[in-house]
Formats: structure tokens, C-alpha cells, sequence
């Protein structure tokens, strides 16, 4: 008894139910009966059928969600998910290996944001488009999020453009090294900075600094944003019964995307913002498609294979 830390009635009560029964004897009685705490076998069965038939593609947090708020059915996320799991319905997520530590925050909103574009089939049916989302660094807060056919200068200039003018100048701005954001002469290099893109040429006249990422590792807090926004978006598309792009970039602006900051956003570490109202009225003309060309003897500029004439 002393050995295993137990009292010596304990240990003698162990001795009697062993010599009477052998190992079964031995069994912890109390576990029986069912627990008083259990779950009533009707909650558990309806909540079985609401994953089977409506709620099938969603993950176990998102749908502990629509339990709670729209079924009342307030159970705790680790038994939704054994129960699921034990339906069979959720496989068993293998355990993560080591990663590298996180970047930390900036403190304030305004400081960084992050931009980028996620290629997926949000409808469920094959179509695949490009979802852009601008992140901030401090809080996780989206403060841009629309579907596009393909992610390019002409789709991320007004993304950025709104956001300026919605929340006001920021400091930086980090992004991968696609060739509307940076000019890269050699693949998998280093960017060229005495050469700007028609977006860095547009940020560089409003004072924001672009900054290049190196691998999708220095940009873990948007891929794991983008991890959510899969996981999620189609699902609440599919229930709206929502097709078309028009309809999803109007939920989006919204309703969503609200919705998305309320459950994932957090609070920044200082407080204030970075943020700068700008009084700029020409935004724009600042984030258009710009080109220089020199002007012929004959008043003419080439441009596109076209001659144009300046009156």
C-alpha cells in the first residue's frame, strides 16, 4: 500500500475481491453504470443527423458553431468531435510534427498587412477562382476579401486601393514574389528594387514600403488564414445555396467577412493604430495602369502595337 500509494484498507479490500473473483475482481465498479454526466442518446443521435445531412462537409469547430447558435444544443467541441469521430463520421487527425516558431505581432493594426490570393473551388462544383484577402499582421483582422477569376495587377490594385481608403495609409505591405508585386530576374532569387511593378510603382507614391517573402514559411499566419477560409467559405456558400461570383463577393462584403473578424480576429497588443487617413482625392489615378512612352516627331506614342495620335 505504501509502495503504490494507497491506504492499507484499500490494499486489503484489493486482497478480499481478488481472492473471491480473480482479476475480474479487480475491475473498477464504478464505471458500471453510466455516468450521471452522460449525454442523453437522443441528443447524441440528433446531432449525428445533422452532420449526416446538412451538415456533412464542415469541420468539427465549425459545426460545434451551428450547434450551438442556430440548434441550442450547447455541448463542449471535444465531445462533438469523439462523438463524430466515433460515428465514424471525422476521421482522426494525425499528430503535428515540430515547426518553427512564430513570427511575433506587430503591435498595432496599420504597421503590416498581409496580401494574397487562394486558388480553390469555392463553389464545390470543379469552378475554380481566386479568393484575395488583405490580412493585418497585429490583429489577423480581414479588411478586404472578394473572389476573382485570376489574381493579377488589375484585381489586387483596387483591393488595395478600397482598403486605403476604407481604414487609411499603412506602413508595409507583405507579399510572395509574383510578378505583379515584385520583378524577379532570376527565378527563385532575390527582387530587383530598382525595379517597381505598376502596384509598387502606386505604393511607392503613397509612402508604403513592400516587403518580399522568402518561403511560404514567413508567411505562415496567411496560409493558415487561407487553411480557414477552405475549410469554411464553401461550406456557408453551399447552405446559402450561392453560385454565382456576383452573389459570394456580395456575402462577403457583406456579411461574411465581418462574421469571419468576430470569430478569428484578436486584439493587438498596444494600443492605437498605424493607420493615416490619407487626403489624397486622386487614389484613383495613383493605383491606374501607368506606362511611359516618348513622344515621335510626328506627335505619335506607339502603344500596344498601336499608333496613337496627340491632337
Amino acid at each position: 500500500a505504501e509502495i503504490i500509494g494507497v491506504s492499507d484498507r484499500t490494499m486489503r479490500r484489493w486482497r478480499e475481491r481478488y481472492q473471491e473473483g480473480g482479476y475480474d475482481g479487480l475491475y473498477d465498479r464504478r464505471k458500471r453504470g453510466p455516468s450521471p454526466k452522460r449525454v442523453p442518446l437522443k441528443t447524441a443521435e440528433k446531432v449525428l443527423q445533422l452532420y449526416r445531412e446538412k451538415y456533412f462537409d464542415f469541420n468539427v469547430r465549425q459545426f460545434h458553431e451551428k450547434l450551438t447558435e442556430q440548434h441550442g444544443i450547447p455541448r463542449s467541441d471535444t465531445w462533438v468531435k469523439m462523438a463524430l469521430q466515433g460515428a465514424g463520421l471525422v476521421n482522426k487527425q494525425r499528430r503535428r510534427g515540430s515547426h518553427r516558431r512564430r513570427r511575433p505581432r506587430r503591435p498595432l493594426p496599420g504597421m503590416l498587412l498581409h496580401i494574397d490570393a487562394s486558388k480553390h473551388a469555392w463553389f464545390g462544383d470543379g469552378r475554380y477562382y481566386d479568393l484575395i484577402t488583405l490580412l493585418d499582421d497585429a490583429t489577423s483582422e480581414i479588411y478586404y476579401a472578394q473572389l476573382v477569376e485570376e489574381e493579377g495587377t488589375r484585381t489586387l490594385m483596387p483591393a488595395v486601393q478600397e482598403v486605403i481608403q476604407q481604414q487609411g495609409l499603412f506602413c508595409a505591405l507583405y507579399s510572395d514574389r509574383a510578378s505583379h508585386f515584385f520583378v524577379t530576374p532570376k527565378a527563385g532569387g532575390k527582387v530587383d528594387e530598382s525595379q517597381v511593378t505598376q502596384l509598387g510603382r502606386a505604393l511607392q507614391e503613397l509612402g508604403i514600403k513592400m516587403i518580399p517573402a522568402y518561403s511560404p514559411q514567413a508567411r505562415g499566419r496567411m496560409e493558415r488564414s487561407y487553411r480557414t477560409w477552405q475549410g469554411r467559405l464553401p461550406q456557408e456558400l453551399r447552405l446559402r445555396q450561392i453560385t454565382r461570383v456576383e452573389d459570394a463577393n456580395r456575402f462577403l462584403r457583406q456579411e461574411y467577412r465581418a462574421e469571419f473578424n468576430r470569430r478569428f480576429a484578436v486584439a493587438a497588443m498596444g494600443k492605437g493604430s498605424a493607420f493615416v487617413r490619407t487626403r489624397r482625392k486622386d487614389l484613383g489615378w495613383v493605383f491606374s495602369i501607368q506606362q511611359e512612352r516618348r513622344v515621335n516627331a510626328d506627335n505619335t506614342i506607339a502603344w500596344e502595337k498601336r499608333i496613337l495620335q496627340i491632337e
